[in-house]
């Protein structure tokens, strides 16, 4: 019985066995296609032709069922692909990019005002040219206005004359010099007279204008040159004039103007000083300032220009407090307030007609004496 159960097994289990084989394939093929269909639905899977090939290659039994482990591997590198965006900081770095093109327009707005800084240097107050140029103009007329007689404030009766007192004027004033030339030109009348005189007798009687010595040299040289080289007669040419020793420009330019009639300006003192707080220039070279004036009037008025702003400074408009409240162009002036504003304080700092005391002239035009004018006194008066 034991014989026959035990063959009777023995054909059962090589037939059941094969039966058994070809059933577990089967399954295998039905979980794999299972696998995969669950995969696909998933999205865990990649291509079909790989989940073939793994299917072929894969064993039926643990070989299959680590399949869908080692698959599962691209799951966790699914993470990284959702960190890339955590590692944006780059774009954010490239981020002051645009602010860069923000700050550049905002300097570029702020250098445009430099184009209009050097139209205010050139023209004060904003002015056009021809805005400075009217207010130049209107400046000369009021001062016509008010100092009608003006005139060169040095006493001569000819050309000659006129020469040696502006080159006497040089560091002393116009009255100290109108109270010395009278002993002067008695002595010697013309520039041969001057010519050879004694230096130590001409340096007794200038004596009172300061730098005497110097002066006495100048006159005394002047003189010969107009003996050696015009004849004794004092040229009504710049370029001669400026040859002549102790005059320049400026001594050039009255002499021309007041004793031949030809336009010329005359830069003192005074007038440097009140077309800079005019705003008529900048310049302090007196030839420079010369020119830029110069551009402002009619060539015409160059002479009187020079009287009425020379005037203004001796009488109204002093280097030190000038009368703002007694200046007659304060609405026209942009340094108005540099001085006294108060009126009556201002008054009071008045010279010479317009406080009432003589004039520098101690033979003054009649015009100037029939406007109020008074005589400077000699030397020696008081």
């Amino acid at each position: 019985m034991s014989a026959e159960r035990d063959s009777a097994v023995g054909e059962q289990g090589s037939d059941g066995g094969r039966k058994t084989a070809k059933a577990a394939k089967t399954a295998a093929a039905g979980a794999s296609a299972a696998a995969r269909e669950a995969a696909y639905a998933s999205g865990k899977r990649a291509a079909p032709a790989k989940e073939a090939a793994a299917g072929k290659k894969a064993a039926p039994g643990k070989k299959a069922a680590s399949a869908p482990a080692r698959k599962a591997a691209p799951s966790k590198k699914a993470p990284a692909a959702k960190k890339a965006p955590a590692k944006k900081p780059a774009p954010l770095k490239k981020a002051p990019a645009p602010r860069k093109q923000l700050v550049a327009p905002k300097k570029a707005t702020a250098s445009v005002p430099a184009a209009p800084a050097k139209t205010v240097a050139a023209h004060p107050r904003g002015e056009s040219r021809t805005a400075l140029v009217r207010r130049a103009r209107r400046i000369n007329r009021e001062l016509a206005e008010v100092y009608p007689y003006a005139h060169p404030e040095l006493d001569f009766d000819n050309p000659f004359q006129l020469v040696v007192a502006t080159v006497l004027s040089a560091q002393t004033t116009d009255l100290r010099v109108n109270q010395t030339t009278p002993a002067l030109f008695a002595k010697y009348p013309t520039p041969e007279d001057l010519a050879a005189a004694d230096p130590e007798e001409v340096e007794e009687i200038l004596r009172p204008t300061g730098f005497f010595r110097a002066k006495t040299k100048s006159v005394i040289g002047l003189s010969k040159a107009l003996v050696e080289q015009f004849g004794g007669e004092v040229p009504g040419r710049l370029e001669d004039l400026v040859k002549l020793p102790g005059v320049g420009r400026k001594t050039a330019f009255v002499v021309l103007g007041n004793a031949f009639g030809r336009p010329g300006i005359t830069v003192d003192t005074h007038f440097q000083r009140l077309v800079r707080r005019w705003k008529w220039t900048d310049e302090t070279d007196p030839d420079k300032i010369e020119a830029a004036v110069g551009a402002l009037f009619p060539k015409s008025d160059w002479t009187d220009l020079s009287h009425h702003v020379i005037w203004h400074g001796r009488r109204i408009c002093h280097a030190r407090k000038p009368a703002c409240g007694a200046c007659p162009i304060a609405p026209l002036c942009p340094a108005y307030g540099e001085g006294e504003t108060d009126p009556e304080k201002a008054r009071k700092l008045l010279k010479y007609e317009k406080a009432g005391q003589p004039g520098q002239r101690l033979k003054p035009p009649q015009a100037y004496l029939d406007a109020g004018g008074r005589a400077a006194p000699p030397l020696g008066a008081g």
